[in-house]
């Protein structure tokens, strides 16, 4: 996707970074609806492709999800220096993001959230995802669980942890704290923050019944480490939540 916006005009790049800020913006808007952030706190960056200096797109400080449109995105380099729109840089929007995209450079979205189930399961001494539901046979794999990080992310050091943390996993249960989610693609990141979080749901909702979990196979895992989008509709999934905000909030794309 680099290569190509690259050998674009201008007036083509900007259009092509407007769409990747709407897609953005979606993420805000569907996040809201299911309850994944935290008050005005939580983030999610996107590196943005093209020429020049790293440059990645995030929510400025200050501002609930359900409200954020494509513009009100400001645009930072990996040092922190607001680029581009009007707003603050949330200093532990810092610290997790820019060293995940400096470390990690697969990581072009990261999506830093606070959903209850994976929050919750985050809550639980030595507990992970079990092998109990089919979303479980793909997104097993991917998922690493931080035993480390009690502290909060006020500085690079701990920002550099959780990136070597994460290794070439996709998903990170952030032991007391939340979820982080990353993917080549604003798309891949979002749909799989989403099943992740529905599987937590699944597997909270029969633990509270006390009765034991039933295991499916090993061999029936998917050992897929890759592009989420390469095996689920992830695509699909954000056009589809588009299609309903276009109905019902068309003001996240302006």
């Amino acid at each position: 996707m680099s290569a190509i916006i690259e050998r674009l005009s201008d007036s083509a790049a900007e259009a092509a970074e407007w769409e990747l800020r709407c897609d953005m913006a979606a993420v805000f808007r569907v996040a809201a609806r299911e309850g994944w952030n935290e008050q005005i706190g939580n983030h999610n960056s996107l590196m943005l492709p093209g020429e020049g200096p790293p440059r990645f797109l995030i929510n400025p400080r200050g501002y609930l999800f359900q409200e954020l449109k494509a513009s009100d995105l400001i645009v930072c380099d990996l040092d922190g220096k607001v680029l581009q729109g009007t707003g603050e840089l949330r200093k532990v929007a810092f610290h997790i993001h820019a060293r995940i995209h400096l470390l990690n450079p697969r990581a072009a979205c990261v999506v830093h959230v606070h959903p209850r189930w994976l929050t919750a399961l985050s809550l639980l001494r030595d507990t992970e995802l079990q092998l109990s539901h089919h979303n479980n046979l793909l997104l097993n794999d991917r998922v690493v669980y931080d035993h480390e990080g009690d502290e909060p992310v006020h500085h690079n050091e701990e920002g550099d942890r959780i990136a070597r943390c994460l290794g070439d996993k996709s998903v990170m249960v952030m032991r007391g704290h939340g979820v982080t989610v990353v993917g080549p693609t604003v798309h891949d990141a979002f749909d799989e923050c989403f099943i992740a979080e529905r599987t937590a749901m699944y597997q909270m909702t029969a633990m509270s019944t006390g009765r034991a979990m039933h295991a499916l196979p090993e061999r029936l895992r998917r050992n897929h480490l890759g592009p989420w989008g390469e095996k689920i509709d992830a695509r699909l999934h954000l056009n589809a939540w588009r299609r309903v905000l276009d109905r019902e909030e068309p003001d996240y794309r302006t």
